[in-house]
């Protein structure tokens, strides 16, 4: 199975967030989503659960 990545630093904030999250792409989301709403304030909703996934990238793997 492919890990997923979600990496703030692909997304403008104010705080210049470098965070970056690898995992089973349910455990990406969930956590991404509890980031976006703890530190950047966003709201909890589908709507950010859907933009989160849709920003996902695979995780590259050095052969």
């Amino acid at each position: 199975m492919t890990r997923k990545i979600a990496d703030c630093r692909k997304h403008p904030s104010v705080t210049n967030c470098s965070l970056t999250i690898a995992g089973e792409e349910e455990e990406v989301v969930r956590a991404a989503t509890e980031h976006a709403v703890s530190v950047h304030e966003h709201t909890d909703s589908p709507e950010l659960r859907e933009q989160i996934r849709a920003s996902l990238e695979d995780e590259k793997v050095d052969a």
